[in-house]
């Protein structure tokens, strides 16, 4: 009996040594570090292996750490420098943890592959380490609503990939750094699309050196400072701008004559500053929504002609010491989505004629301390008119209604969905679907606006669906969320604030794990309202104090669960030894075709073993022949070089694809094997799935799902019959996109594709792209480095020039060719076509100042070339960086990824929904339509 226990704390040692080995020591010491500094961590903080236990917030990838993301769960302390060993770190999200505080230690320059660093909302000091610019993959950098005090570090201007740079509201002060030859600055940020230096204290000027013509800015926040000096003509350059804010500083002189190029702006803020000069002239801003150039020292003028010509505009203020004069421009009022016109404390004079025209959106109409001394048409007038102050008022008769002010406060609440209420305990709260639960509550801070009428619900109804959407298409355990609006706009930040419930999905409380990922998804802004109403954001989570707890572990515990988990594999084993002699003829089978099928490999390549597969079945092929009828003509859906691909249906009813291997093009072993263990191992929605597979009789079958029309070559070539108008491929770029970027950075190991081309682009019932074939893909260890040397496959024409010449195979080889592929998602052209090549005749044709950059005779006429293409001119934008020599001077696809759905937003379309839902002609085009007669697993 001795001997016996001495052998089971034999085993439970053993057990115990391996599952230590698992993390990475160096890791394992860095988060003790970070444990023993902060208060609050997560109860399952304990045992010597965060990766293989799964500690909450800590991400792994081949049992390293590679993110931690921990929002609003109440921690406490401060950074320690020791982090700095967790040298694999891609994200670090503190977010929404007030108890945060102190410096950030100078040794987060070392953490060189991180990715986000986003510490929004914390208590955190002092100034920011210089040594952050030496993240140079940085991709976002988000430190708002904290504490930090000093200047801004110049060295962020080496952060070369930085695409968002948000250090809102913090106690920044000093000028806005420059580079000048021997230091850095932030006109060097090239790729970044937004520059949030809002709510700060920064002095001195807005430097002209800051803004160039190349740069892809649309946010440029720098509202609430202490700026001065004339507003540099260099920012009408920046042509890409949609939001601009510099309202809340002492900026003089003339708005620059330039600004009426900004063609993309949708909201501009002007106002509080001491501008002079005439009024700006905004007569080619067609996209302008919101204007506000309010107390201001604008020249006495007349209202301009250009009044009239903004189409989108739906909120305009000229308010306080603009001096306007002369008879109010009653063409102002027919703008069709027109809701508020401010203009008082100026010297409008003569008759207000309302009439019938007025947009019927129009709600308020402000004219208070003008001249107005007769009124028109009020009758047909149902909104908000204030007159006070003006002659007309003095005239006895019915305006005392226009001529008292009256306080207006917008409120909006989430209403019930079709329930009753039910009372909850006193610290529970009801969900709109009437459910007892603790949700995550918060902030949502929105900068800007393209709306003034704060009071429609309709607005707020769009922000909610927007806000499930992603949380679903995230897969996060979300079953509704409320909002609240009273007081909307603070005088201290004139930004909308509107409080977030959300609700946990099946269950009373989320759990940590939840909490992260939903304040991840906000913080990372992953989250996208939509941008043609709410524009910029932030949200700031409050503490989370009732999520699920795992259980508290000791070192003791660690023991007792270790033994009684070796109990419970010790039954598991006894109970497996008895299926599989109930099982003995078909596991006998499946052992039998599984040693061939190594045997095959160790003849056909070095190395070969046996097939290691999770989740994915093996076939036998008396099966496949019953579920094709034989490989019937009639099941056939396509052929190639490679073989040719049948549809069939399991005896479930699902549909599924079988591609059969000529035995004359049959891969090596170890190709057949590779795809095999890759599909087995990566499980994204932008990727195909594999099924099974069959190795028998000298057969190499995969079984695929069906995706029902065909490949992304047959659609651009019209074979398919499908249109794919420019939205929808805009959609197939991004899915596209997503599946590779997940092969990049979270696949277990990496893996390059090796093939990214039209013919590998699957789509789906609802147009949603699927990345296939990955016969040739490269999985790439850690000890291979960033590279690894190896035989050239692929295909001509997509292939990456660099790989073709040096063998070094990168992530950036695949980047290459999808450069090519959104090329040919463009043109419809294949790469090499009458011996010319794709790239680099758009390379010699494109040209920046003109129309479509030169590119007409290239486009494909299919994509709907008389319809507007919002985001084309940054699409070819992104497909030249892709395609760019040297390899790292590409993007990585994340930040592809982020650029796509960037487009997809400027056309105000949410990236995340359905791609049948970017064009309501889908249906009717594909209305009594047969299946995709030809299947391109080929």
């Amino acid at each position: 009996m001795v001997q016996r226990s001495q052998l089971f704390l034999l085993l439970v040692f053993i057990i115990f040594s391996a599952i230590a080995a698992e993390t990475e020591n160096q890791d394992y010491v860095a988060l003790l570090s970070l444990k023993s500094m902060w208060q609050n961590t997560p109860p399952n903080w304990v045992g010597p292996d965060p990766c293989g236990k799964g500690w909450e917030g800590i991400g792994c990838t081949n049992s390293r750490v590679t993110s931690i993301m921990l929002s609003s769960i109440g921690l406490t302390g401060s950074l320690s420098g020791d982090f700095v060993m967790l040298s694999e770190l891609k994200t670090l999200d503190l977010s929404y943890n007030k108890g945060l505080t102190g410096p950030i230690p100078r040794s987060i320059g070392n953490l060189k592959k991180l990715l986000n660093l986003i510490l929004v909302g914390c208590s955190f000091s002092g100034p920011i380490p210089d040594t952050i610019g030496s993240l140079r993959q940085l991709l976002y950098l988000s430190l708002n609503s904290n504490q930090f005090s000093g200047q801004i570090p110049p060295s962020i201007g080496n952060l070369s990939s930085l695409l968002w740079l948000d250090l809102t509201d913090n106690q920044l002060n000093g000028p806005i750094p420059i580079s000048d030859g021997i230091t850095c600055g932030l006109d060097m940020l090239l790729n970044a699309r937004h520059f949030h230096l809002g709510q700060n204290n920064l002095s001195g000027t807005i430097p002209p050196q800051l803004f160039n013509s190349e740069m892809p800015l649309i946010h440029v926040l720098l509202d609430g400072n202490q700026l001065t000096g004339s507003i540099p003509s260099t920012l009408g350059l920046v042509q890409a701008l949609e939001v601009l804010r510099i309202d809340g500083n002492a900026l003089s002189g003339p708005v620059p004559s330039n600004f009426n190029n900004l063609t993309n702006l949708i909201q501009m803020f002007l106002s509080n500053n001491k501008l002079t000069g005439p009024l700006p002239n905004l007569t080619s801003m067609n996209l302008l929504s919101y204007v506000d150039i309010s107390n201001n020292t604008f020249d006495g003028s007349d209202a301009p002609p250009w009044f009239p010509t903004l189409q989108s505009l739906t909120t305009f203020r000229i308010m306080e010491n603009t001096q306007l004069q002369g008879q109010f421009p009653v063409a102002l009022f027919s703008l069709p989505l027109l809701q508020t016109v401010v203009l008082k404390k100026n010297k409008l004079n003569g008759s207000l004629v309302i009439g019938t025209t007025h947009s019927n959106q129009l709600k308020l109409i402000d004219l208070q301390f003008n001249f107005i001394h007769h009124l028109d048409g009020k009758e047909a007038y149902n909104g908000t008119l204030k007159l006070e102050d003006n002659p007309i008022c003095e005239v006895t008769g019915n305006l005392s209604s226009y001529c008292t002010v009256s306080l207006s406060n917008a409120s909006y609440l989430t209403q019930k969905i079709d329930c009753e209420s039910v009372p909850c305990s006193s610290d529970q709260i009801s969900s709109p679907y009437c459910r007892c639960a603790y949700p995550y509550t918060g902030t949502l801070f929105f900068q800007t606006l393209s709306f003034s009428d704060l009071g429609n619900n309709t607005y707020y109804n769009i922000l909610e669906k927007s806000l499930m959407d992603s949380f679903h298409s995230h897969q996060l355990p979300v079953d509704s969320v409320s909002l609240t609006l009273s007081n909307p706009i603070t005088a201290s930040s004139k930004y909308l604030e509107v409080k977030l419930k959300v609700f946990p999905y099946g269950q009373v409380s989320f759990n940590l794990t939840g909490i992260s990922s939903i304040g991840f998804m906000l913080s990372n802004q992953t989250f996208k309202p939509p941008p043609q109403l709410f524009g910029p954001f932030y949200f700031i989570g409050d503490k989370y104090e009732k999520y699920t707890e795992s259980k508290k572990s000791s070192r003791s515990s660690i023991v007792i669960e270790v033994v009684v988990g070796g109990s419970i594999l010790l039954l598991v084993i006894l109970l497996a030894g008895v299926y599989v002699l109930h099982t003995k003829k078909r596991a006998k089978r499946a052992i039998e075709h599984t040693s061939h099928f190594s045997a095959q490999l160790d003849q056909s390549s070095r190395g070969g073993s046996v097939i290691k597969v999770k989740g994915v079945g093996w076939f036998s092929l008396k099966e496949l022949e019953k579920y094709t009828k034989h490989f019937s003509v009639a099941n056939e859906i396509g052929s190639g070089g490679y073989g040719k691909v049948y549809q069939g249906s399991l005896p479930t009813g699902q549909l599924i694809a079988i591609k059969r291997a000529k035995k004359e093009s049959m891969q090596e072993g170890l190709e057949f094997k590779t795809e095999i263990e890759l599909l087995s191992r990566v499980h994204h929605k932008n990727l195909v799935i594999l099924l099974g597979f069959c190795f028998e009789k000298g057969e190499q079958i995969l079984v695929y799902e069906y995706v029902s029309n065909g490949s992304l070559k047959d659609s651009l070539s019209g074979k398919s019959g499908i249109r794919l108008d420019w939205m929808r491929r805009l959609r197939v770029a991004l899915g596209a996109a997503r599946g590779l970027a997940y092969l990049h950075e979270f696949a277990n190991p990496p893996i390059i594709h090796r093939d990214i081309k039209s013919n590998n682009i699957l789509l789906d019932e609802s147009l949603n792209a699927k990345v296939s074939d990955f016969g040739i893909s490269k999985p790439i260890d850690d000890s291979e480095g960033s590279h690894v040397v190896t035989q050239v496959k692929g295909t001509m024409g997509y292939m990456d020039p660099e790989y073709y010449m040096t063998h070094k195979l990168t992530e950036k080889s695949d980047v290459y060719s999808f450069g090519v592929l959104m090329l040919e998602l463009l043109t419809a052209r294949k790469p090499i076509e009458h011996g010319k090549y794709i790239v680099r005749e758009v390379q010699e044709t494109m040209d920046k100042t003109k129309d479509l950059y030169n590119l007409h005779e290239f486009l494909d006429p299919a994509i709907g070339l008389g319809t507007t293409m919002k985001g084309l001119k940054k699409f070819v934008d992104l497909a030249m960086r892709c395609v760019k020599d040297p390899g790292f001077d590409r993007p990585m696809m994340v930040e592809v990824v982020k650029e796509i759905e960037n487009i997809l937003e400027l056309a105000g379309v949410n990236p995340d929904a359905n791609s049948t839902s970017t064009s309501a002609s889908y249906e009717e085009t594909n209305k009594g339509s047969s299946p995709y007669p030809g299947y391109p697993y080929s």
